[in-house]
């Protein structure tokens, strides 16, 4: 299982591990990842954690492999849930 973080800076400035995280699969961390890089960053995952980076639907559409979108966040404005929906990509989100 391949776990991409997008923007791992968000939630864990570097004072907390990830290993908790890592015990579930191939766990790759980005501090920050600008939109254009999104995909090339993304295109193995199985899952992705983000809290700011949008995922659109025409980024979602190049991720052959995404089953799980997790957002590290109280919102989830910055997905595309209706793609996500259609393809049935579970999102979540930290509730309040």
């Amino acid at each position: 299982m391949n776990i991409t973080v997008l923007d791992g800076h968000t939630l864990n400035p570097g004072d907390n591990p990830w290993t908790a995280v890592e015990a579930l699969g191939n766990l790759t961390v980005y501090d920050r990842t600008p939109v254009d890089q999104i995909v090339e960053r993304a295109k193995d995952a199985d899952i992705i954690l983000t809290n700011k980076c949008p995922l659109s639907r025409e980024i979602l559409a190049q991720l052959p492999n995404l089953k799980f979108v997790a957002v590290l966040a109280t919102g989830y404005n910055i997905i595309d849930t209706a793609y996500c929906a259609e393809k049935g990509i579970p999102v979540s989100n930290v509730p309040i």
